[in-house]
């Protein structure tokens, strides 16, 4: 006798299962039941599916649209060398002021943290 491949014995392992035999068995396992208990059940049902709805419902969230505009300055091609040199310099003093800024609310955040942890630590967690 030849062995068989593993998935042809999987398969006849699933072969055994059917519906009708499953109805059969759960209207038998309910016949035994008695009444209250099958209230129960199905408030247990009912609750549970009422609760994994709700998770479900709640779970969607539409992404907030908010518009990528990128504006473009346009400049004429016969411009000078010491034109394109001026504007970088307004240009780095603008983008100095910006990052100036920027560190500044990012140290202010990591205070805010920093006194957040402490306070946490006195309180021994």
């Amino acid at each position: 006798m030849a062995a068989c491949p593993p998935y042809l014995a999987a398969m006849n392992y699933f072969a055994r299962f059917s519906p009708l035999r499953g109805i059969r068995d759960l209207r038998l396992y309910l016949a035994q039941r008695r009444p209250f208990e099958l209230g129960f059940l199905a408030l247990s049902v009912v609750v549970t599916s009422a609760v994994v709805a709700g998770f479900a419902h709640d779970s969607h969230a539409d992404r907030v649209y908010r518009k990528n505009i990128i504006y473009v300055e346009q400049w004429p091609a016969s411009r000078s060398d010491a034109e394109i040199t001026a504007q970088q310099k307004i240009d780095q003093v603008i983008a100095h002021k910006k990052q100036a800024e920027l560190e500044k609310l990012q140290k202010e955040r990591q205070a805010e943290f920093k006194r957040l942890d402490d306070k946490l630590k006195a309180m021994g967690i």
